[in-house]
């Protein structure tokens, strides 16, 4: 660790913080702080520096995100480079897709059942092949889309999100384009300030480092984000976008009761904070109201195909605040013109005629069956679920630590995401593991790879402190 490195920060105008990530990337650049060399902890350069740790936090994850630090679970945070490095620097998915089998299931995503999918889609593209003429020669414009747009007003029907027209409505290329998207509508000035939950998805993350923001955790409970928790961020940090899945808070499995959504939403009115609620994960119990349906002038509200028809399309959407669908559709213009005329066909086919709509109630009665499977063996152990959710959250027992528990499965065949994976640079990790349902194997082959992880919690190292 390197002890000598102590920066002056006492001249410098402005937040503490940004002080203190200037003054790490100027003694990156003039290797006084040498690539490999492990910087001290939060806490301590905090004490010595007579700041606040969380400034320190701060600055160390503003040079993470510019790619001069690298941070590693127990080990510390390092120097990783001597200039920054512009654009993402991780994979959004490290890993490519294991087929399951009797040899090996994969936990880590969930993987969609074939309900006959392949079949539809075949038959939508032969429909579709008989319409193309001359105008599809030239780019699609967005009024082309409305029948579209209309469609998914259609499918969102089921869903309480408040008044929704097919004007509200933006079309992307699947969820995570969309959280993109409403970035690039919302977030202003040099280094603008995005709160995501504690533990959150990835895709969040990325997209927001991406439109060089600031990403921020906040506190979560058992029903999702904190209301006390997220009012002191608002203080602190003058975010300008939340991010939440609160129906089915990913990874932990938290559903937001109406109450915490109420306490939410007067915190972003106060503070004019612009919500992403993304319920690309809806459970069955998602009958309440949405936050879009309270606060229908700063919600985004996101969701795809890719959960519960087929990831292959590349199909979402956006239902955006009340007079905003406009200025969303301006900047997917922006971006690239409007769909593809071939995927906007597709879905449009696949959702006017029902077949979307049948795709995804047998999805969602398949992951329903094999769900109870997993709470009928694990149940006995700390488990968080969802009725139809394609995952489970399970806070390992003593004896058990989440990388050595993953290891363990590994090796006996069972792949699984660690919490620690949707923690923040510097955030907290819990002792606990995310079980997606893998729906691209048997019914048998699925129920020995959880029959596996059941053996294996029951034995933990002998020669771990408990």
């Amino acid at each position: 660790m390197d002890t000598s490195w102590l920066p002056d920060l006492g001249s410098d105008q402005g937040p503490k913080y940004l002080a203190l990530s200037r003054a790490l990337r100027d003694a990156i650049r003039a290797g006084e702080l040498a690539e490999g060399v492990r910087l001290p902890t939060v806490r301590d350069l905090a004490w010595r520096l007579s700041v606040t740790p969380g400034t320190v936090s701060r600055a160390y994850q503003i040079a993470t995100q510019e790619g001069l630090l690298e941070a590693t679970v127990g080990r510390g945070t390092f120097v990783a480079a001597r200039t920054p490095r512009l654009g993402p620097k991780d994979a959004l998915f490290a890993e490519g897709p294991v087929r399951s089998g009797a040899n090996r299931i994969d936990l880590r995503s969930p993987s969609l059942p074939e309900v006959g999918q392949a079949a539809a889609i075949a038959e939508a593209m032969h429909r579709i092949a008989g319409q193309n003429g001359a105008d599809w020669l030239d780019y699609t414009s967005q009024s082309q889309e409305q029948p579209l747009r209309e469609a998914v007003v259609t499918w969102l029907s089921a869903r309480v999100l408040g008044p929704v027209s097919e004007q509200d409505i933006m079309l992307t290329h699947g969820g995570q384009n969309g959280i993109g998207l409403i970035l690039a509508c919302c977030l202003r000035g040099d280094r603008p300030v995005v709160l995501t939950e504690d533990l959150s998805y990835p895709g969040f993350r990325y997209a927001a480092r991406a439109a060089r923001a600031e990403v921020i955790g906040v506190e979560l409970d058992e029903e999702g984000m904190r209301p006390d928790a997220l009012e002191a961020a608002c203080r602190r940090y003058g975010p300008q976008v939340l991010c939440l899945t609160p129906a089915a808070q990913n990874p932990t499995a938290a559903q937001m009761s109406d109450r915490r959504k109420v306490e939410i939403v007067s915190i972003a009115k106060r503070y004019n904070l612009q919500i992403i609620e993304d319920e690309c994960y809806p459970g069955t119990s998602s009958e309440g109201p949405t936050l879009r349906a309270m606060a229908p002038d700063l919600v985004w509200f996101i969701g795809s195909l890719s959960k519960t028809v087929s990831a292959a399309l590349r199909f979402g959407y956006v239902v955006c605040p009340t007079g905003l669908g406009e200025m969303g559709r301006l900047m997917s213009q922006h971006s690239y013109f409007a769909l593809s005329r071939v995927v906007s066909a597709l879905c449009l086919d696949l959702l006017t005629l029902g077949q979307a709509e049948r795709i995804r109630a047998e999805v969602t009665a398949e992951y329903s069956e094999r769900l109870q499977i997993v709470v009928n063996r694990l149940g006995a152990f700390d488990l968080t679920w969802q009725p139809g959710l394609p995952f489970v959250w399970l806070r390992l027992p003593n004896g058990w630590r989440a990388s050595t528990f993953a290891k363990a499965a590994e090796e006996a065949g069972v792949l699984m995401r660690q919490a620690d994976q949707y923690a923040m640079v510097h955030g907290r990790a819990p002792n606990a593991v995310r079980l997606a349902i893998a729906g691209n194997c048997s019914r048998l082959d699925f129920q020995r790879g959880v029959e596996v992880l059941a053996q294996v919690l029951l034995r933990p190292p002998t020669d771990m402190a408990v």
